[in-house]
Order: structure tokens, then sequence, then C-alpha cells
């Protein structure tokens, strides 16, 4: 049943296959031998089959287990520096008519305060957004064909991208929201979207039905297949998740290597990122229902292995997890994660009252956008508002070949400062731009090229007084 280059669901995410591997993991998880074999294909850098994968999460060996995370470690140093992405979710509706019973949307849920955004609302969210200098979102909407249709979707992209407020600009809207045809695909792709994210949830087959048993979504294969559809539309990236908590986590660890594996064996590319949330409270739902909850420790090794198997893809953590957490597993793998987020519709004007909660779940991070900026500069990470790579046309197969030959660095790593130095500039507290500046004088020492680094220095100055939207 198992063939990678299958467009059906069931056949590129084998359940066979995978019981076949999570046993294999488990017959060999101190089995030394093997797991250096491993270890040593994955420093040539260049990915495990996830069948290798699971033998290193399945590890017992504490010394093994320790060259795992440095060289998780390591390969994230190598391919994304010491870069985070910074982002935000921008909520549009939580109109839904699916049943997934671990999201307060669905559609049995009476008492959560159902609603959805008017243009003019978007207007205010997105400018909320801009003042606290985001430059890239990633829109969400519940599945509802009267309330949340295509055009809804393709209306609210035109408007985000027309607002310009004072210095800010969003300059990348990526898009969750539910699978669809490839006609629809094809309207995203030409609205200008950067990636399309789609979570799987679980990869079980018996399980995605048990959870999902109403509306659209509860067809597994359909929903499984929607990132091929997705290319097929003309969609260069990809992102793919789990929601970790709902089914046994080797299952869907194994479940989505075998699906980023598909993509690009059958695309050509693999996803360009992977996100890893884990179920959190909310409205009407209750965490610990559900039994297949993983603590930090199993996260993190989750994260550094992905990270091993997949090194070209971009890892994501949301603010669903906690600050600590998120450190932890920004050391691991991480190359993405929100800042300021809300997870409600028109959360970003006003916080809602507790009795009118329409958010998705619980942010365990609750700091500022200003705050978290100036807490991964701290550490030494460079926070980026970079969207060049989209619209330079750095996508899909054109931007995995630049990062697998390493040359992306000269793009990335001096379009991260001049945002950052925007970041800065715009919006940063004074504390914040102290810290700021002074990495920005230290990074510039990474530029060993003397050409572009006199132009970064030329387009920092430029970005001081005044000018914006420098990129290389």
């Amino acid at each position: 049943m198992y063939n990678v280059m299958s467009p059906k669901a069931e056949e590129f995410i084998s359940h066979e296959e995978i019981l076949d591997c999570l046993d294999y993991g488990q017959k060999n998880k101190t089995n030394r031998e093997l797991i250096d074999k491993i270890l040593n294909k994955a420093r040539e850098r260049k990915g495990l089959s996830h069948r290798e994968a699971i033998v290193l999460l399945d590890c017992e060996l504490e010394d093994k287990n320790q060259e795992i995370y440095a060289l998780a470690e390591q390969i994230k140093k190598d391919f994304y520096g010491n870069r985070i992405v910074m982002f935000a979710p921008l909520y549009l509706s939580n109109y839904c008519i699916n049943g997934c019973e671990y999201c307060p949307y669905h559609a049995k849920n009476k008492h959560i305060a159902r609603k959805k955004l008017t243009q003019e609302e978007i207007v205010r969210e997105v400018t909320a957004l801009q003042d606290m200098g985001h430059k890239r979102l990633a829109i969400e909407a519940g599945e509802d064909p009267k309330n949340n249709p295509i055009e809804y979707i393709l209306e609210s992209i035109k408007t985000i991208y027309s607002i310009k407020h004072k210095n800010g600009a969003i300059r990348r809207v990526n898009v969750n929201i539910a699978a669809t045809t490839v006609e629809e695909y094809r309207m995203l792709k030409e609205a200008g979207i950067g990636t399309y994210i789609l979570f799987q949830e679980t990869y079980n087959k018996e399980n995605y039905e048990r959870l999902h048993p109403t509306g659209p979504k509860s067809d597994y294969a359909y929903h499984t297949e929607a990132h091929d559809r997705a290319m097929e539309g003309g969609i260069d990236d990809v992102g793919l998740g789990v929601l970790f908590g709902l089914n046994n986590y080797r299952y869907d660890f194994t479940g989505i290597l075998m699906h980023a594996e598909h993509l690009e064996a059958y695309k050509g590319v693999g996803p360009h990122t992977i996100s890893v949330p884990r179920v959190r409270r909310a409205d009407d739902i209750d965490p610990d229902t559900f039994d297949d909850g993983i603590d930090d420790d199993t996260f993190a090794k989750i994260v550094a292995c992905i990270r091993i198997a997949v090194p070209y893809t971009g890892m994501i953590v949301s603010t669903r997890e906690s600050k600590a957490c998120r450190e932890r597993v920004l050391h691991l793998g991480i190359s993405q994660i929100s800042g300021g987020s809300k997870t409600s519709v028109g959360g970003y004007v006003e916080p809602e009252p507790e009795e009118e909660n329409s958010a998705q779940f619980d942010v365990s991070d609750n700091r500022t956008l200003d705050e978290v900026v100036r807490w991964l500069m701290e550490m030494g990470y460079v926070p980026s508002f970079c969207t060049a790579c989209y619209r330079e046309g750095r996508t899909g197969d054109r931007f995995m070949t630049l990062l697998k030959s390493g040359q992306i660095v000269n793009c990335c790593h001096p379009n991260a400062l001049m945002t950052l130095k925007e970041y800065l500039e715009d919006y940063a507290s004074p504390e914040t731009r102290k810290v700021g500046d002074a990495l920005i004088t230290r990074e510039l020492d990474v530029i060993t090229n003397p050409v572009v680094r006199a132009k970064v220095e030329d387009y920092l100055e430029n970005i001081h007084e005044g000018k914006r939207d420098f990129r290389f």
C-alpha cells in the first residue's frame, strides 16, 4: 500500500508502514550501532527518512540524545543562522460548519461569540498590527461557505495589502484556511499569497474521522491531499502541521515526515514550513480530555528530530507555548515565531470581555511584540521581518535550491538586519532600540563580502533617515 509517489492519501500516508516504523523504532531504541549510522548520515545535512528519524526519536541512550540535540542546533545554525522570522495570526472569522472536537469553533458550540470581520474592521485590525511593527500575517478563518466564501477571503487579502499606515505595510499574507479546490487555490495564488498552510491535525485516519464527525473536514483523503492541489494550483510554498495531543505523537511524527517526503517526491519540493502546535485549553475545550498530551521534554525531542530529518524546512512555534518552552525549542530547530498574538476575531483593536470569548485557543506567551523582539536579541538572535524572497520570486524549488546550496544567507542575513532596523526606528521602545542597534553593529561583521557589507551599511543609513523597504 505504501507509495510515496501516489496521489492517494492512504498510500503516501500508509497506516501499515507507520505501524511497521513504530515497531522498528522501539526495537532499535538502544541499538548504538544503528543510531550512530543514522547520526552520521544526518551530519551530511541532506535529511533522513521517516524510518531513520523514528529511531532517533525513540533513542533511549542518553549520550546519543545529547548528540541529537547538538546536531539539531548545529543544523539549524547552518541553514537558518541566528535569524528568527516574526509573524502574527489574524483571525477573520470563527464561523464554521465542521464538528472538530478539539476546536471551539465547532458547529455544536452554541455559546461562543461568533464573529466575522467586515472590511472596515480588517482595516482597523491591520492598522493595529502595523503599529506593532508586523510585516507578515497568517490569516485564519473557519470553514463556512456561507459566511467565509473564497470571495470573502480574496477581498480580505486585497484589503490587507492595500493598507499603508505611517511607515507600516503588510508585505506578505500567508493563508490558513480549509482544504479547497485547485481552482480556488489558483485564485489565492493570483491574490499574491505567500505560503498556504493547512494542519493535518492527525494522520491516523481512524482517529481523524472520530475527531471530525461532521462537516467537510471529515473527509480524510480530501483534506490530506489538499497540499497537492494547492501546488497544482500554482502555490509554490505550502506548510504542514499536526496538533500534538490528539493522537500518539510517534504516529503523527512519522506521518508528517512521510507527507514531507511525498511532496518532495511527487511535487518536486518539500514543505516550506512545518508547525508543531500542542492542544491548548479553549472555550468548550478541555485538553485533559485528550489522552495523548506530550510533556516539554518530548516536545523538544520532536522539534530536534524534525529539524534533523528535514533540515531545509522552516519550523514554526506559536504563542500556544510558554516563554520557557519557546526559548528551548528555538535552539533546537524553530525558525519562525509569532509575537504579540491575539487568537480572537478582532482581538488586536480591543481585548474581548471574558464572557464574549471568540479565541481559538489560550495564549501561553502574552508578551508584547516589543518584549519578544528584545528577548530574542538578548539571546543573540536577529528578529527578521523580511518578506523579500516572496517578492523577488525566490519561492518553491528556487528558494530550496538557494537554501540547500548555502547561498540564501547572502540575502537573508542582510535583509533581516534591514527589516530589524526598520522595526527599531519605527516601533521599538528606547530600551529595545538600544539593544537592537548594538546587535546590528555586531552582526555586520558576519557579512564577509565587502561590497555587500558596504551596501547594507548604506541601506541602514537610508533607513535611519526615513527611507524604507530595501532588500537583496
